[in-house]
């Protein structure tokens, strides 16, 4: 599948920025209208494609139609989409006629979530990642699928972030979408999959060359996930210690997982993202003050 190297990956229900007087407070969750408005304008930019997660808001997938109805050429992905949201037969269904209605602009990104999510807030039993994965695909293959076929068979990845579900991911997808990772992950991701697998790697980033500014609003954004076991393990073992993701997160960390600084500093680390061997640079543009940055992302535009 060829791939542009830059897109796009935005939280679909959070405010969305466009002039210099509005921010996040004012503007709220994003209407579908100004979500609309905000793809085109992606499309508009050069950007191959729009990633989004799952979330307690709007349905990605619902979204996703919405997006694709609204443009041409962007590509939609869903970065990720939990499967315990959906069985494997609904699962199929869904991205199966958004491929075929598209034709062929959307990529189903699948991940197994957090177990206090998947048990705690939907009441599901989580299971062992990697077997529930594996009979969840296996599903997936075996699913009925009675509609018109899209042209080629529907993309899809699994959120890696350690060596076993990102080996899944070479061998029975089409590659791994990766969620707040180094430039060292992304090269140890390419060897784990191999010259010819998708590597789409989310990369926040925020326009700030001041780094006290600049790290506070990296901290915000990564408190969520700061508790989580398998971002944790994850980051232990890129070598980050207990420290270093304690109280908010070092400086350190914070430095190597969070893009800031100005243009120059963005743009060198989107390159090393690619030089590492990411096929795609998902790009998040924090606003300052939370919320999708839209002039961020015209800054950093392909071509620009």
């Amino acid at each position: 599948m060829d791939l542009g190297k830059l897109a796009v990956w935005a939280h679909i229900d959070g405010p969305i920025s466009y002039f210099e007087n509005e921010t996040s407070a004012q503007l709220g969750p994003a209407s579908a209208d100004r979500l609309a408005r905000f793809a085109r304008r992606v499309e508009e930019l050069g950007y191959d494609a729009i990633w989004m997660p799952g979330g307690f808001g709007r349905d990605p997938l619902i979204v996703s139609s919405w997006l694709l109805a609204n443009t041409s050429r962007l590509r939609v992905a869903t970065g990720i989409v939990s499967i315990y949201t959906r069985d494997a037969i609904a699962m199929r269904g869904a991205a199966d006629a958004l491929n075929e209605q598209s034709g062929g602009r959307f990529i189903l990104g699948l991940g197994v979530s957090h177990r206090e999510t998947v048990e705690d807030r939907r009441g599901h039993e989580y299971g062992k990642p990697i077997p529930t994965m594996r009979a969840y695909l296996d599903a997936i293959e075996q699913a009925p699928y009675m509609a018109a076929a899209p042209a080629e068979p529907t993309p899809i990845v699994l959120a890696g972030l350690r060596e076993k579900m990102i080996g899944l991911s070479g061998t029975r997808a089409q590659g791994t979408h990766s969620y707040l990772v180094t430039t060292e992950h992304t090269a140890e991701a390419r060897a784990i999959l191999g010259p010819d697998k998708l590597l789409c790697v989310e990369q926040p980033m925020v326009l700030e060359s001041d780094p006290v500014k600049a790290r506070a609003v990296a901290r915000g954004e990564v408190e969520f996930y700061l508790s989580k076991p398998n971002y944790q393990n994850s980051w232990k073992a890129l070598g980050f210690s207990d420290e270093d993701l304690a109280n908010g997160g070092s400086d350190h960390f914070i430095d190597s997982i969070f893009g800031w600084g100005d243009e120059a500093a963005l743009r060198k680390r989107i390159d090393e993202h690619l030089h590492a061997g990411a096929t795609q640079v998902c790009i998040k543009a924090v606003a300052p003050d939370g919320g999708t940055d839209m002039r961020l992302l015209e800054r950093l535009a392909p071509g620009g």
